[in-house]
């Protein structure tokens, strides 16, 4: 007879998309994760600690760019030497349009939320939109944004990687964790969310 076939879990590698952003999460390739890492903590350094200013960051990096160029090419035009290898400053019109899809979608997703709660008034919908914004709050208060993404930058380094090497234990907690949260939000769901009086279609019609 048939032998049940157990589904195939796809690998951290794959579901990261199996590039070279995620050899980089995933440490395959080494430096380039030390380079993200060192570069990260070297610019969080420079601006939350020793209070440096972005802006003037920039201008003075894109100051000694210039001049750099500036002068190599007027040395290699005089010395007759090669010009500095400048690539080709074009955005191609593939990412332009693929930006502006991903755009596309996250707007509009965030336009049928406000739908549901504004027009069908979706309580649900409502608490859980509050509740985000309260914990972003909650979460800025702690720390600035500029912390924030060197936070990010260190989990999105570590997690995965975490997460790699022990996918199955990992995997058993959160869903045991997911199956209480579900107990949870159904008990709130039937004691509270469900007693409240929503609108009927025929008022909806008569408004």
């Amino acid at each position: 007879m048939g032998e049940s076939v157990t589904p195939r879990r796809i690998s951290v590698h794959q579901a990261l998309g199996g590039g070279p952003v995620a050899d980089v999460l995933l440490w395959k390739r080494w430096y380039a994760s030390v380079g993200v890492l060192v570069s990260a903590t070297t610019l969080w350094i420079l601006f939350e600690k020793a209070g440096y200013n972005l802006l003037s960051f920039v201008a003075n990096v894109l100051f000694l760019l210039v001049v750099i160029l500036f002068f190599w090419a007027k040395s290699a035009s005089l010395l007759n030497r090669p010009f500095p290898p400048l690539p080709n400053l074009e955005i191609p019109e593939e990412i332009v349009a693929m930006a502006a899809g991903i755009i596309h979608v996250y707007a509009n997703y965030a336009l049928s939320i406000a739908r549901e709660i504004v027009i069908d008034k979706n309580f649900k919908v409502f608490l859980q939109v509050v509740s985000g914004f309260c914990v972003a709050s909650y979460i800025g208060s702690l720390c600035n944004f500029l912390t924030l993404v060197y936070i990010g930058v260190l989990l999105s380094l570590s997690v995965p990687l975490v997460y790699d090497k022990y996918q199955h234990h990992i995997d058993e907690k959160l869903c045991l964790a997911h199956k209480i949260i579900q107990e949870q939000y159904k008990k709130i769901d039937d004691a509270i969310l469900k007693k409240i009086p929503l609108p009927s279609n025929k008022e909806k019609k008569t408004q």
